[in-house]
C-alpha cells in the first residue's frame, strides 16, 4: 500500500472574492457565496489519501473520463460516467469543454515538456461537472477536477475557461513535484505555477504568441453585467477587474506592493501577481511562443529545482540556473529571465 499522502484543495475563485460577494452583494448572491465559502471549507476538510480512494489511477497513456454530479455536492464527488477516452462529443457543452480541456493540459505537458499526465505516470484525467448548484468555483482536489456551473450573474460556467482548466490540473503536476507548501510565498509560487501553465495551455490552443497573448487567467469566466475582464492578469497585475460587488483586483505586479496578510493562507493568490509578473517579462523578452523557452524553464524548475519551501527568491535563482543550463551562461533566455525578476523587485 502506498504511503498515505494529505492534499490540500486548490479553488480558481480565492476566498477574498467569495467574502466581497459576501458583503456586497445582493440577498441570493450573499447566500451564493455563503453557501461556497461554507463548502470550500468542508471540502478543505476532506483531505484523503491520494492513490487509497483516488479514481484517477495510472493508466499509462492519455485517458480521460467525466461524470456528471447532477447538481449534487459532497467530497469526494460522486457522478454518473457521461464520457471517456475516444467518445464523440456529447451535448453538453460542459461535459465537452473539461474533456477537451483536460485533452489541451495533457498534451501541452507530453508534447512539450515530455511528461505523461499528471503523475508523470499516465495518470486518467478525471472530471466532475455541474457540482452542486449555483456553485461559484472549480477545484483540484488531490486526484481529480470538479467544475460548478457558476451562478448565472457573476460567473459563467467554470468549464468555459481553458486556461482555468489548465490552471487546475497544474495543481496536480506541482502536487507530484515540488510539492509547494500552499502558505505565503511558497503558496503564491503554486498559484502563479498553475496560473502559467494554464495560460500556456490557451496561447498554444488558440496558437499565439507571447506577444498576441492576452495574460489574463478566466476571461470569459466573468458574467456581461460585472466590471472586469478576468480573474487575474499576468501582464498587469491588480487590473483585472473593478467591480461594486467583487471589489478591486489586489494583485500586486512587484514586490514594492507585497500584501502581508493573514487571510488566502498568507495571501497566495494575492501574491501570485508577482512571479506571474516576472514570467510574463521573461516570455516577452525571449519572444515567440511562451510555451516553449520560457515554458519549459520554468517546468524544469518546478519539476527538478523548486521544494515544498521554496520563496520567489528560491524561484529566481532555480528559473535563472535551469536558463543558464538550456541556453548557456549570458544567453538571450538567461539575461531575460535576471531581467524580469530584477523588475518585479524579487532580485
Amino acid at each position: 500500500m502506498r504511503p498515505v499522502r494529505y492534499i490540500e484543495i486548490h479553488s480558481i475563485i480565492p476566498p477574498y472574492m467569495l467574502e466581497e460577494i459576501a458583503k456586497r452583494g445582493k440577498a441570493h448572491q450573499k447566500d451564493w457565496a455563503l453557501q461556497n465559502l461554507t463548502s470550500a471549507g468542508f471540502i478543505r476538510g476532506q483531505r484523503f489519501a491520494l492513490g487509497i480512494l483516488s479514481s484517477a489511477a495510472p493508466v499509462g497513456h492519455k485517458y480521460r473520463t467525466v461524470y456528471d454530479c447532477k447538481h449534487k455536492d459532497g467530497q469526494p464527488p460522486t457522478g454518473t460516467l457521461v464520457r471517456q477516452e475516444g467518445d464523440p462529443a456529447k451535448k453538453d457543452v460542459a461535459v465537452n469543454e473539461a474533456y477537451d480541456g483536460a485533452g489541451a493540459t495533457y498534451d501541452l505537458y507530453y508534447d512539450i515538456y515530455e511528461r505523461n499526465s499528471i503523475d508523470n505516470r499516465g495518470m486518467s484525467i478525471v472530471s466532475y461537472v455541474h457540482y452542486d448548484v449555483n456553485y461559484d468555483n472549480a477545484f483540484w482536489d488531490g486526484s481529480e477536477m470538479v467544475y460548478g456551473d457558476g451562478d448565472g450573474e457573476i460567473f459563467a460556467r467554470f468549464t468555459k475557461c481553458i486556461d482555468v482548466i489548465g490552471h487546475e490540473l497544474t495543481h496536480g503536476v506541482t502536487q507530484y513535484e515540488a510539492n509547494l507548501a500552499y502558505s505565503n510565498q511558497p503558496g503564491a509560487l503554486n498559484e502563479s505555477m498553475s496560473d502559467v501553465f494554464g495560460s500556456l495551455v490557451k496561447q498554444r490552443t488558440l496558437k499565439q504568441t507571447a506577444a498576441k497573448a492576452d495574460w489574463l487567467i478566466g476571461a470569459g469566466l466573468l458574467m456581461s453585467k460585472i466590471h472586469g475582464k478576468a480573474l487575474r492578469s499576468m501582464k498587469a497585475p491588480g487590473t483585472a477587474y473593478d467591480d461594486p460587488v467583487l471589489g478591486k483586483d489586489p494583485q500586486p505586479a512587484t514586490m514594492r506592493d507585497y500584501v502581508q496578510t493573514t487571510s488566502d493562507n498568507g495571501g497566495v493568490h494575492i501574491n501570485s501577481g508577482i512571479p506571474n509578473h516576472a514570467f510574463y517579462l521573461a516570455a516577452i523578452e525571449i519572444g515567440g511562443n511562451a510555451w516553449t523557452k520560457a515554458g519549459k524553464i520554468w517546468y524544469i524548475a518546478l519539476r527538478d529545482r523548486l521544494r515544498s519551501k521554496s520563496n520567489f527568491a528560491g524561484a529566481a535563482s532555480a528559473t535563472i540556473s535551469v536558463a543558464k543550463d538550456l541556453y548557456g551562461n549570458g544567453s538571450k533566455e538567461m539575461k531575460a529571465v535576471q531581467k524580469a525578476w530584477k523588475a518585479v523587485g524579487v532580485t
